[in-house]
């Protein structure tokens, strides 16, 4: 089981970027898929990005071609490289990881990301 800790939120001027990072405790990380989601207040939490253990990946349309996600396994890390930031980009981001065919899973706390000018 592994535990998640998301870092890198803050506010960013539309246009700008911002590199998230979704750092893990624990064995195993490199059989985690690794997901990004997204949240504002009130509103249902919407997918954003996923990494699989082989580094497949894919991308919710809003975010294609602006969102990268990639993995480091050697430092159980994660990372969302956001360019080309909007404000309909802002939202509390969480990590979210998986062991396929098991019970172990687990969400970060959360990162704020702000886009405003």
């Amino acid at each position: 089981q592994v535990q998640l800790v998301e870092y890198g939120g803050g506010l960013v001027q539309p246009g700008g970027s911002l590199r998230l990072s979704c750092l893990a405790s624990g064995s195993m990380f490199s059989m985690y898929s690794i997901e990004w989601y997204r949240q504002l207040p009130g509103k249902q939490r919407e997918w954003v990005a996923l990494i699989t253990p082989r580094g497949g990946t894919n991308y919710a349309a809003s975010v294609k071609g602006r969102f990268t996600i990639s993995r480091d396994d050697a430092k159980n890390t994660v990372n969302l490289q956001m360019n080309n930031l909007k404000p309909e980009d802002t939202a509390v981001y969480y990590c979210y990881g998986y062991q396929s065919g098991t019970q172990f899973s687990s969400w970060g706390q959360g990162t704020q990301v702000t886009v405003s000018s």
